[in-house]
This record gives structure tokens, C-alpha cells and sequence, in this order.
């Protein structure tokens, strides 16, 4: 039996309805909630979240002297440029340039952002920690790109634009996805060839992400997810798909952030339990914001869940009860944190409230 960390955060949570009979035996018990699959046992009051609140209050940052706008346009920025060294346009051009579409779409950088400020938490400096940020925001950018074909959830708009597919076709998206794939683990593993960072962890941290992509991790999501279109869904199935489509890459970028800037292991886990649960957040936030606000307001097809019968938390369990779940997991989250001292968690308490808070 897996222990329970002090927000009762699994790290492999598994549970899947019956009626999607994928045999797929689970790894560990699964999580309770009285709100959902969660247990959580931490003491911090629960505000409820809304849509209609600032992304991050005013008063908070003034309040603690740390101004996350800024710290996050800093990363932000220094991620974009990477990435863009990272990807020049070169031969063959079509190819590359669905690439690049793709990856410098620009987006918030959470994952990237998560895997620096992870780092720094434990001590090691940002330069560490860039080719995972990186490598992790080529994984989520090759996710949106396959998620987005019509064979998965035929989307057409992604950050406010025609999606991969709708701009260069079917075929050179799947192979764009393919190859923003297969240069996250070569970008590892070239940046990190000249030294710098002790080669147990570059391989500690490659094969953390390679688990969040493979059937423990996205595809394993989405292949649930689609299964359960249609579907008479229970809150375990619905956590399954997110813990494993969403929150694991979430996590695994948090993770190994960690790993490479020095982390021992139980700060480690202790980071790893609070990206399981903003990770699970975004996703409690994301639904709720598809039933509360417009295409424009997302950059993305509002209500698209709903016309596909899909699951989602404000469906099984309601607006307010999928807000109060929401706010669960941000008190949980922050809980995690406080084992760390110096101020350097700040970044990541400021996040978790980020992405409660936001409206896209």
C-alpha cells in the first residue's frame, strides 16, 4: 500500500470505472475525497475559488514583497528564448515551421516556470534547470498538437489561432508532434553533455519525464479519456484521466526541476505532492472556465467538452462543488511548501494561486 503524504497525495493514483473494462490493474489504492477521489487531511482554511477573482491578488504580492508578475515575465521570457535557440527554422522548412508554430505559440510557461522554480527551491541555480524547462515545454507543446487532431479531440483553435493541423494539415502535425517528442530528450541530453550537472540525475530527471509521456502518464490519459466519451463516468475515472493527462507532466516538470538543482528526496516528494495537486487544479479550473467563459476569452473552443459528453468536474459535481475541490487542492498544495524556509518558496505558493485564479 502506497502512504499518504500530509495532503494524501498518491503518487500513482489509479482507479478506473468498470465500465470502461481496460484491464488495467491499478498500481496503488485509490485517492478519497469527499469532494472527489482526494483525501486530504491538511488543516489550511479553503476559500472558495471563482472566475471572477484578479489571477493574483493585489494586496498578496503587495503583502509579501514578492511580485510574481514579474518573476514570471522573467521566466517566461528566458524560456521563450531558449526555446527559440533551441528550434531554428532550417530544413526541411515545412516541417520546422510546424514545429515552431507550435512550440513558440507563446502560452503561460507554467511547466517551464515549474521546473526553475522547483529548481531554486532547493538550492540549485536556474541555469540547471533550463534544458528540462525546455524539454518539458516541448512535451506539452507535442501534447496540444496530437491532442488537437481530428482523431483525438478535433479541435480547431489552440491559443487563439488555427490549430497545428488546420494550418499545416493532418500529416505534418503528427510528425511535427513526433519530432517536438523526440528533440525534448535530445535537447536533455546535449545540453547537458559538456557537465555541470552529475549524469545520476540528468538520468534520474530523463526518465521522470519519459514516464509522464509513455502509459503511465499522457498517453495513458488520453487513451481513458477517449474511451470515456459517451460514457457513464465516475469522479475515480475522471481523476484517472487528469492525474495521468494533465497533472503528471505538471508534476514530472516540478520533479525534475528538483532532481537537477540537488533536491534531496524527501524534498523531492514533498515538491512532487504539491505539483500533483496544482496539477489536478489547472484542470478543475480548466473545466469550470469552458462552461464560464467564451472561445475569445480562452483562446480555444469554449464548450467543447460539453458538446463531446465528456466528463468534467462542474458536471459530476457542480459548479460550487468543483470550486470548493479547487480550493482543496490549492491550501494542499501551499501545505506542501512549508517545510521550506528562506522565501524560496515563494514562486511556487504565488503559482498554485495563479492558476486557481486565472481566466484562461
Amino acid at each position: 500500500m502506497a502512504k499518504l503524504g500530509p495532503c494524501g497525495v498518491l503518487h500513482h493514483a489509479v482507479a478506473m470505472a468498470p465500465k470502461l473494462k481496460l484491464h488495467m490493474p491499478p498500481r496503488t489504492a485509490p485517492l478519497r475525497s469527499k469532494h472527489s477521489t482526494l483525501s486530504f487531511q491538511c488543516t489550511a482554511a479553503a476559500t472558495t475559488i471563482t472566475t471572477t477573482t484578479s489571477s493574483v491578488s493585489q494586496a498578496d504580492d503587495e503583502g509579501s514583497g514578492f511580485d510574481f508578475g514579474q518573476y514570471m515575465a522573467s521566466k517566461a521570457g528566458a524560456v521563450n528564448d531558449a526555446l527559440d535557440r533551441a528550434l531554428p527554422l532550417r530544413q526541411p522548412e515545412l516541417l520546422l515551421e510546424s514545429m515552431r508554430y507550435s512550440l513558440l505559440a507563446g502560452g503561460k510557461r507554467v511547466r517551464p516556470v515549474l521546473a526553475l522554480a522547483a529548481c531554486e527551491l532547493v538550492g540549485g541555480d536556474e541555469a540547471a534547470a533550463a534544458p528540462v524547462a525546455c524539454a518539458v515545454e516541448m512535451v506539452h507543446a507535442m501534447s496540444l498538437v496530437h491532442d488537437d487532431l481530428p482523431c483525438m479531440d478535433d479541435d480547431a483553435l489552440r491559443r487563439g489561432r488555427p490549430t497545428n493541423h488546420v494550418a499545416f494539415g493532418v500529416s505534418t502535425a503528427l510528425l511535427a508532434g513526433d519530432a517536438l517528442l523526440a528533440l525534448a530528450f535530445e535537447h536533455v541530453a546535449r545540453s547537458y553533455a559538456g557537465g555541470g550537472v552529475p549524469s545520476e540525475r540528468v538520468l534520474r530527471a530523463v526518465g521522470e519525464l519519459g514516464n509522464a509521456v509513455g502509459a503511465e502518464g499522457l498517453a495513458a490519459g488520453q487513451v481513458v479519456d477517449l474511451a470515456s466519451e459517451g460514457a457513464t463516468v465516475e469522479l475515480a475515472t475522471l481523476e484517472y484521466i487528469h492525474v495521468h493527462k494533465t497533472a503528471r507532466l505538471l508534476e514530472a516538470a516540478a520533479v525534475c526541476g528538483a532532481i537537477v538543482g540537488g533536491g534531496t528526496n524527501e524534498e523531492i516528494e514533498s515538491i512532487r505532492r504539491y505539483a500533483r495537486c496544482i496539477g489536478l487544479l489547472f484542470q478543475v479550473v480548466d473545466d469550470v472556465l469552458d462552461v464560464t467563459s467564451t472561445s475569445q476569452q480562452l483562446g480555444k473552443t469554449a464548450g467543447k467538452d460539453l458538446a463531446a459528453d465528456k466528463a468534467t468536474y462542474p458536471k459530476l459535481m457542480g459548479i460550487d462543488g468543483a470550486s470548493a475541490y479547487a480550493a482543496e487542492l490549492v491550501a494542499c498544495a501551499e501545505a506542501e511548501l512549508d517545510r521550506f524556509e528562506g522565501g524560496r518558496e515563494a514562486p511556487l505558493r504565488h503559482l498554485a494561486r495563479f492558476i486557481a485564479y486565472r481566466h484562461s
